[in-house]
């Protein structure tokens, strides 16, 4: 068993409130073998289309043993299947909400038509199925999906509907860990908390940030261990927190090899002790291990800022999980100098300059509104973007589309963590991220994107807008059909964006 489980009463919401420090870290017992997600079945359509059927559904998982708890998952009780597709390929998914509430599900990270997002515009009705259908064309990289809501995000991705979307490219084929479950394993972390052993599905709230819990899931395992038979894994590390910031090092100081960004590969490994990841963020990386070994990967000391006005988990340490060596280990290759190519976006290629400030549950002074489209940027324009957190809170900044790169922290060169392609950048208080994104292949007046804070409570509250792409001719427009939006659980007015004043 982990830990023994710890209610949200009044003493733990207090020390959520006033800051005082959860430290896990010596008093997990690692008795719960993990796996990697299954892998989603696929068949090929008439079309040549790679088709996924996913369920959307509630159910009851066992996280502690004997004690059943209500949960919600895709074609299970919790958590969802890794899709994969090649690149190149297209893919149709075909998502059936059996919950008997409205949801979505949007594909983070994907580079696709707004239509197929999975937005707060595509809400997927109670016994409806959606099927957005699109071509994979991005390199390879660790994606993932969740709800989008617009009001109740936070609450469907911590009952557990979340999952990987891995990319695949023949490029690296072969010269990185790469046979799944095996030593290529996503691990999405995520943390929670228990009432006499039970989930409380209504995600309570404590502080302004947003949910902390008090212990932490694996693959929706707790107490988790991964038995390693190569000498060499591969561990696609995904944030699914609603609101935790991470700072993954294992015990030992041991560093290891990060290979890819939210994006994908970088152009050379980075060596590090440490890789600190904010809700919505993914890295791969590649660790070694002696036969026999036990190491335990840990967060601890993540640079939140320390907001002010909030408790934001930066005290707090964790023991996440125990990586287990086999007495005998299969070799494995080594990691190669040069990983992909990630030519930088010149400056001088921008075309508009745009600012944004996340403060007060708004950006720019605004909260979200289903109806106005904050921003106009054109098919085929690069743009750069400046964004700050301005109210003494930390935030976790995020874009739908497209994948940017970062050109300064705070008018400092990035860390060699953030140098490739990113969808999701950390915050902290005053700080200020300057980015270059590109906006290629798809245009749609009718139907915008998101920007949002992925500090989950922060996004339901407000802290969103949307953007159209406009192609050669196009104006944003009334859309050519209804919008609905949900507030809560239930469906609210039909909305058609409307023009507002351009972000920036």
């Amino acid at each position: 068993m982990a830990l023994p489980a710890l209610g949200l009463g009044v003493p733990a919401l207090m020390a959520t409130v006033i800051g005082e420090r959860t430290d896990t870290v010596g008093k997990v017992s690692f008795t719960n073998p993990v796996h990697a997600p299954p892998l989603a079945e696929s068949r090929i359509d008439n079309d040549g289309r790679r088709v996924f059927d996913l369920t959307i559904r509630q159910g009851r998982r066992e996280f502690i043993a004997g004690r059943r708890s209500p949960a919600w998952g895709v074609n299970g009780d919790y958590l969802g299947p890794t899709l994969r597709a090649g690149r190149g390929e297209k893919v149709l998914v075909n998502v059936s909400n059996d919950t008997g509430e409205y949801t979505s599900l949007h594909w983070h990270g994907m580079h696709l038509p707004a239509a197929m997002d999975g937005g707060p515009h595509q809400l997927i009705e109670p016994g409806a199925t959606w099927s957005p259908t699109w071509e994979i064309d991005q390199p390879a990289a660790s994606l993932w999906y969740h709800p989008h809501l617009h009001g109740s995000t936070a609450q469907h991705v911590y009952r557990g509907v979340a999952g990987m979307f891995l990319i695949d490219d023949e490029a690296m084929a072969g010269q990185l860990p790469g046979q799944y479950g095996v030593d290529d394993v996503p691990l999405i972390v995520q943390d929670r908390r228990f009432t006499d052993g039970v989930l409380d599905l209504d995600e309570p709230m404590a502080g302004t940030t947003g949910f902390l819990g008090d212990e932490l899931l694996v693959n929706g395992v707790r107490g988790p261990y991964l038995a390693v038979t190569t000498e060499r894994i591969r561990l696609r590390l995904l944030n699914g927190s609603n609101a935790r910031v991470y700072n993954f090092r294992f015990a030992d100081g041991r560093s290891f090899h990060q290979i890819a960004s939210d994006g994908g590969l970088l152009s050379a490994p980075h060596t590090t002790g440490q890789m600190q990841l904010a809700p919505g963020e993914r890295a791969e990386i590649v660790v070694g291990i002696e036969p026999g070994e036990r190491v335990v990967l840990r967060s601890e000391d993540p640079a939140t800022g320390a907001g002010f006005v909030q408790h934001d988990g930066g005290p707090d340490r964790f023991d996440v999980l125990e990586l287990r060596a086999a007495p005998e280990l299969t070799e494995s290759p080594p990691i190669p100098a040069r990983l992909a190519d990630v030519p930088r976006t010149a400056e001088a290629s921008a075309t508009r300059t745009r600012t944004f400030e996340l403060a007060e549950h708004m950006i720019n002074g605004r909260l979200m509104d289903m109806g106005r489209i904050d921003a106009e940027a054109r098919k085929g324009t690069t743009e750069i973007w400046n964004v700050r957190s301005g109210d003494g809170t930390l935030h976790s900044f995020h874009v739908h589309d497209v994948q940017f790169q970062v050109l300064s922290l705070n008018g400092e060169q990035p860390p060699p963590e953030l140098s490739g392609w990113k969808d999701t950048v950390l915050l902290p208080p005053g700080t200020a991220a300057r980015l270059i994104m590109r906006f290629a292949d798809y245009s749609d007046p009718d139907i915008p994107y998101m920007f949002h804070c992925h500090m989950l409570y922060h996004e339901d509250q407000g802290m969103m807008g949307q953007f159209v792409v406009l192609g050669p001719g196009e104006r944003a427009g009334r859309g050519s059909g209804p919008h609905r939006t949900a507030v809560g659980h239930q469906a609210a007015a039909e909305l058609t964006p409307r023009r507002g004043r351009p972000t920036g």
